[in-house]
């Protein structure tokens, strides 16, 4: 009988697989391993659940570099129950014979209704108001918002997350302006330019561009200086994406006007503490996927993986195929 290693820890088998998930595995013709447990499975400990296992379903905290696995004697598929998955060796995997799959990205709602969310706190000053109440001060200083209706935001990366940012965007009837080289825009009502317009231009900056080595730390101090003083900076794709000691520079010398972060370089790819206590930062614990229905779609999709393992067909976002021929059928 196939032997699956599900190495999410208790909070993240509550908070992020999700019950219909492990139920669905429970169903299958197949010995489930888990992580009963409040750790992570890393290096030796990730090696050593996994002997005897033919399938490692990973959670984003579950590295899978070199020495891992070369060390995997039993696994024929590692699959990510995320879209990234930076720290898999694929070509380690490749090598040592095993399979890597990822999921698909759903939750490109979730992520922009976040974008969009942080945009609002900022232009409205909720977060610093609701504070206030929360101290009990009655009265509150006069503050003059900003509303989205007629403002300018300008997306960086038009994938999934970047295309349903700027739906919503012009539901609110924004105007839009996008930066990315290697899409095609069809769409009249959004405006196409480069990145020095998307920067220096809107009233709105928002980063949603993947990580790839050309976006490493692309949103540096030149970057910044040419954002105008009054706009603000969204970061809902990945902490590597931005220089935060340049961001740091930018918020705290008037060069930027705030800055909405969910993501940054601080553990779990959450934004750093040093950024999120900055008053004008409203920063999230890359919270922004952790919703129910994103969850467990990508939860489901590593149900189905399974499925096509026992059927010793290929699994849907398999990564090196090439390098594994003779596994499955086409």
């Amino acid at each position: 009988m196939m032997r699956v290693l599900l190495t999410h820890n208790r909070d993240l088998l509550k908070h992020f697989y999700g019950e219909r998930a492990v139920r669905a595995l429970k169903a299958l013709p197949i010995e489930l391993v888990m992580n009963d447990s409040d750790e992570p499975l890393t290096g030796d400990a990730l090696v050593k659940a996994a002997e005897g296992c033919q399938v490692v379903i990973s959670d984003r905290l579950a590295a899978g570099p070199r020495a891992v696995m070369e060390q995997l004697k039993d696994v024929k598929l590692f699959t990510r129950c995320a879209v990234d998955m930076r720290n898999i060796d694929v070509d380690a995997a490749s090598d040592a014979g095993i399979l890597v799959c990822n999921c698909g990205s759903g939750y490109a709602d979730a992520v922009a209704e976040h974008a969009l969310a942080l945009m609002l706190d900022l232009a409205r000053n909720i977060t610093h108001d609701a504070e206030r109440y929360h101290a009990g001060q009655a009265t509150h200083p006069m503050v003059f918002g900003r509303q989205l209706a007629g403002a300018h935001v300008g997306v960086i990366g038009y994938g999934s997350i970047g295309r349903r940012i700027v739906e919503l965007a012009l539901a609110f009837k924004m105007k839009v302006s996008v930066y990315d080289p290697y899409a095609r825009i069809d769409n009249g009502a959004i405006n196409p330019v480069g990145l020095d317009e998307v920067l220096g231009t809107p009233d709105f900056v928002v980063c949603a561009a993947y990580a790839t080595p050309q976006t490493n730390r692309m949103m540096n101090a030149e970057a910044f200086a040419k954002m105008r003083a009054d706009a603000f900076f969204i970061n809902i794709s990945r902490g590597i994406l931005v220089d935060e000691d340049a961001l740091e520079h930018a918020l705290t010398n008037g060069i930027i006007a705030g800055a909405g972060l969910d993501v940054g370089d601080g553990p779990d790819q959450q934004p750093s503490l040093r950024l999120a206590r900055l008053p004008n930062v409203v920063a999230t614990p890359h919270s922004a996927a952790l919703m129910i229905e994103p969850s467990e779609f990508q939860a489901m999709e590593t149900v189905e993986q399974v499925k096509a393992m026992l059927a010793g067909k290929l699994p849907i976002h398999a990564k090196n195929p090439h390098r594994v021929r003779g596994l499955f059928e086409a």
